[in-house]
């Protein structure tokens, strides 16, 4: 199964003219549009959050010392 050829695709887009209408399909892809727009700020606004978080210490580095500090506590016992 491939992409669909020209007779396809004119196919469809008779059925979604039929089926919606040629005043209705201007306001769905506004309103794609406008989803789409409000995704990717968001998705922006989520990577300026994580960049400006506390943790600045790679994954790694956490754990070595984690286990530092939990190696150390037993040698203290």
């Amino acid at each position: 199964m491939g992409m669909p050829g020209g007779f396809e695709l004119v196919a469809i887009l008779a059925v979604v003219l039929l089926l919606f209408g040629g005043k209705k399909i201007p306001e769905l892809m506004k309103g794609l549009g406008t989803g789409i727009k409000n995704f990717k700020s968001a998705v922006k606004e989520d990577e300026v959050v994580d960049a400006s978080s506390d943790s600045s210490k790679p994954i790694e580095q956490v754990k070595d010392e984690s286990t530092t500090a939990t190696t150390t506590d037993t040698t203290k016992a």
